[in-house]
This record gives C-alpha cells, structure tokens and sequence, in this order.
C-alpha cells in the first residue's frame, strides 16, 4: 500500500505483477481498486500493473469539489508520473472506460493503447447513471444484492451465490462515502466523448458482455464503430463483470490484444 498527492488529493494506490509492461487499470463508478483484484494473476507474468482508488471511493481522498471525467483522467496521468511512468497501457471497465478516453484525448503520449471494457461515450449514448444500487438509504446487504444483479447474469449469481456476500464484506472494510459517490454519479452523468472517439488514435480494443444490463453492448458496438484504430469483443453469457463471468476468454483477448501492441 501506498499513498501519493497529487491534485491536491491523496491516493491510494499498489503496483502488482512481476512482468515488465506497465498497465494502469482503472476500476469503475463505486468499490475500488480491490474489485479489479481478478485482473492481476491472469496479467502478473506479462506486466506491471498500477491499481488505485480514485478520488471519492475506497482509501483515496473524498474532496468536496466538482468531478469530472477529465479531472480523473488528470489525476490518473500525475499519478503515472508519481511512479516513474511516462507512458502505459490503459484499461479502464465501465466509468473507468470513460475516464480512460478522457486520457487518450488529453494525455495522448501518455497511452500506449487502450482496453475499454464495459463503458460507454455518454452523450447521446444509453448509460444508466441511477442505478437502483446506488440509492442511499439501502442496507449494506441490499446495496450488495443489487450491485450484484446489476453487474452479474442470474445464472452466474445461481452457481457462484457466495459472490453478494464478498461485495457486502468489500464494502464493510471500505463503505461507500455518499457525498463522495454522488460527486462520481454527477461526473458520469456529465460524460460526453461521442463527438470526440475520432481523435483517440491509439490501439484500442473494445470488450463487454453479451447480456450487460447496465451499459448494454450497443454502446461498445459504437465505440469500436468510431474509434479509428478499434476492435470489438462482445462475450456470450457474460454481463458487465464480464472478466469475472468469462475470465479465459476475456483475458485471452486482452493479453492477446497488449501482445500484438508489443511485436
């Protein structure tokens, strides 16, 4: 564990694996970095991952400002150069797929490719900012049970049912800051890169699940659409946690994808 200043904000973050590509992995709108925690043994070998809690969750600062995608993106960029890193690949699933094309537009030397999973352009874009999950006045154990059907299919959830009581216990040990995830939830509502995916220029793979519920596939079918230099992935029986319902296809493509970025 770590902490860095940077935006005037402190910042959790880990640098885990033992391989030599640098990723930055950048978890989505609520939990933090741990839900991304599935990520580092399939990519371990091959690269060195940086893991953080962005600002308003988990053990980072919860400032009482305005977010924004952008803001993120900035923090993400002076948090790369906290650690000594110039440039990496970036993945970013759900919000932290709209705060990585926020970095490939401002801070293009900064990435050497993307892995946008599970995300969306907002805008004219269909993603639901409100999610039931979200609302304040739910216990612990509903907030979990909602999340969890929100980001699962029902047959994961059927043969996996100790996956509701995992997010109850991850939000026990970091609970959710309310002014904090009201901030994020503005910040998502706000996001609008449609009229911009033409100027991200790097490599970019494109992934989701079949049966997401919460950002549905055709918002990835556009992005692979507009983005010049995009390929698509959409995984049968997989919903929007789709590496945790399909982890060998989905980290098949992915390291398949960063290894043709390094040949």
């Amino acid at each position: 564990m770590a902490i860095a200043k940077v935006n005037d904000v402190n910042l959790h973050y880990e640098l885990r694996g033992d391989g030599t590509e640098p990723v930055v992995l950048i978890h989505g709108a609520q939990g933090d970095s741990r839900l991304l925690e599935p990520f580092v043994p399939w990519l371990s070998s091959r690269c060195r991952m940086l893991l953080f809690d962005q600002r308003g969750l988990g053990r980072s600062d919860k400032p009482d400002v305005p977010y924004s995608m952008a803001l993120i993106a900035d923090d993400t960029a002076q948090l790369m150069s906290e650690v000594g890193w110039t440039s990496a690949h970036i993945i970013g699933v759900s919000m932290g797929g709209m705060i990585a094309q926020e970095l490939a537009l401002n801070h293009p030397e900064r990435v050497r490719s993307l892995v946008l999973g599970c995300t969306a352009a907002g805008g004219r874009g269909d993603v639901d900012s409100n999610p039931a999950y979200a609302k304040g006045d739910l216990s612990l154990g509903d907030r979990a049970r909602l999340f969890a059907e929100a980001i699962f299919t029902p047959g994961h959830l059927e043969r996996h049912p100790e996956t509701i009581q995992a997010l109850a216990d991850l939000r026990r040990t970091a609970p959710l800051d309310p002014a904090g995830f009201a901030r994020r939830l503005e910040a998502l509502r706000a996001h609008d890169t449609f009229d911009r995916l033409s100027q991200i220029l790097c490599p970019t793979l494109v992934i989701t699940g079949a049966d997401d519920t919460l950002i549905p596939a055709d918002n990835s079918r556009q992005l692979a659409s507009d983005i010049p230099n995009a390929e698509l992935v959409v995984l049968a029986d997989a919903a929007h946690a789709f590496w945790a319902e399909q982890p060998e296809h989905a980290f098949g493509h992915i390291l398949g994808f960063l290894a043709r970025q390094s040949s």
